[in-house]
């Protein structure tokens, strides 16, 4: 007998899927795209973890944690400043919520 699976349409958000409130959705929602975004710099790099941390500005584990992905442990500030130090520039966008 075979089950039927009902599926739901996402709301763009995984983390407002999880049940998160709507603003720590959207916070955690930017800071694992920063995150995102720096563990792909890093392994297009071809650095080892310790080179690589320091052109990011952070220690070896820092970056451990974030390669990790323990989101808990960076604010936007830290992410951005670590893209900075990559070279990168981040830019933010406000709409108003639909």
């Amino acid at each position: 007998m075979s089950e039927k699976l009902k599926m739901t349409r996402g709301s763009g958000n995984v983390f407002r899927d999880l049940g998160f409130p709507p603003e720590e959705a959207q916070n955690l929602l930017l800071r694992s795209d920063l995150m995102t975004r720096i563990e792909r710099y890093v392994k297009a790099s071809g650095l080892k973890q310790k080179d690589a941390a320091a052109r990011l500005g952070v220690t070896q584990p820092r970056l451990n944690d974030l390669l990790k992905g323990k989101i808990e442990k960076f604010s936007l500030d830290a992410l951005v400043n670590m893209l900075g130090h990559a070279g990168m520039r981040v830019e933010l966008s406000v709409k108003k919520a639909a």
